[in-house]
């Protein structure tokens, strides 16, 4: 672990790639649970968007802030 202190715009930068990998991987998991279910039971999973994006990273940055 580093013990340096980043600067805000570091940990901002690192917060949203988390928050994107967050964001993916509940996208990557709906789509593979709609592949189990019956041909006609499947429902479309949209992609997700930037505001889902900056919502969690902002949920992550709130975390951060924390005492």
């Amino acid at each position: 672990m580093n013990d340096t202190n980043k600067s805000g715009y570091e940990l901002r930068q690192e917060l949203l790639g988390m928050a994107m990998g967050i964001v993916s991987e509940r996208n990557h998991r709906a789509r593979e649970n709609e592949h189990l279910k019956s041909e006609g039971q499947r429902t479309t999973v949209e992609p997700f968007t930037t505001e889902e994006i900056l919502m969690e990273a902002e949920k992550l940055y709130t975390f951060v802030q924390k005492k």
